[in-house]
């Protein structure tokens, strides 16, 4: 029998805890500003779902004044439910719009059957969100993508394009107009997902990318998912990583000088050498190796 009163509790904690990441995330990379109008992107998965809930109940108890306006693009795929979200967001009582282009015909037509049809889908979603802000005179555009998202994303720069990269929390969209956010920077995708279940979002499947088993990002996803089993932490370790850089203790010559480097400059650096000592880092690691031996 289900202990009620433990998982009320537990879900409370789940909730308050999202929202807290949220509300964190928003104020850290200052994402939302008094008199924005923030265009919520919702796909139909349960990380914009998510999102838009934790927005609505944020701006509800948040000392600035901001609008949200919900966009879904419905990119004509086969079997594609279109009542679902207009009922949802008709009961949710937020202003939305559903923007209709066949973006499916033309990545189905311009790539080969079995290749991965992410890169092209992507491009021509963007531009049609970007043009959707500007219609809708939306200040910020708010993307879906979490914390594991991003780790991922910086594995996949490294792996596949030698370069030390991820998805920022806030930027400047390609057309340099908008300003792109990621509120759930912060938030877990295990979280998102028991959120979701809590929730009984009306989830809508990819019918285009989604079912491709083969993509890289899903054998990245994988290894995370292994490391995190086999040493809980691993991932929220890389993502704080992505915030502490140490420059002189990498090789990005853009970055640091290291060809004017000299003994006297020593008060600028962060760190110093520790090449003939033992790092702390070191000793950690022995002494969790030693006590999983005992």
């Amino acid at each position: 029998m289900t202990d009620v009163p433990k998982q009320q509790s537990s879900n409370h904690k789940l909730t308050k805890r999202l929202q807290h990441n949220v509300g964190k995330a928003i104020g850290d990379f200052n994402m939302i500003e008094a008199g924005d109008r923030v265009m919520v992107c919702l796909s139909g998965g349960k990380d914009s779902y998510a999102m838009l809930d934790i927005l609505i109940e944020l701006r509800r108890r948040a000392p600035i004044d901001f609008k949200l306006v919900a966009v879904n693009l419905d990119q004509k795929q086969p079997g594609f439910p279109e009542d679902v979200l207009p009922r949802y967001l008709d009961k949710l009582g937020v202003d939305y719009r559903i923007v209709e282009e066949d973006t499916y015909s033309i990545v189905t037509d311009k790539i080969p059957e079995g290749k991965t049809t992410c890169s092209l889908c992507s491009r021509l979603r963007r531009g049609i969100l970007y043009r959707t802000a500007s219609e809708l005179g939306a200040t910020k555009i708010a993307l879906g993508h979490h914390m594991d998202d991003m780790v991922e994303t910086m594995f996949l720069n490294m792996f596949h394009g030698a370069r030390l990269k991820s998805m920022p929390p806030k930027l400047v969209s390609d057309d340099k107009k908008h300003m792109v956010i990621r509120p759930l920077a912060y938030c877990r995708e295990s979280d998102l997902e028991q959120f979701s279940v809590l929730q009984n979002y009306p989830i809508i499947p990819c019918n285009l990318c989604g079912s491709q088993e083969n993509l890289q990002r899903k054998k990245i996803k994988k290894m995370l998912s292994e490391w995190d089993q086999q040493t809980p932490g691993r991932v929220n370790n890389v993502f704080k990583s992505m915030s502490r850089l140490t420059p002189s203790h990498l090789l990005d010559r853009d970055v640091f000088n290291f060809v004017d480097l000299k003994t006297e400059h020593a008060d600028q650096l962060a760190e110093f050498d520790i090449a003939f000592d033992e790092s702390p880092m070191e000793t950690l690691i022995q002494r969790s190796d030693a006590n999983t031996k005992h």
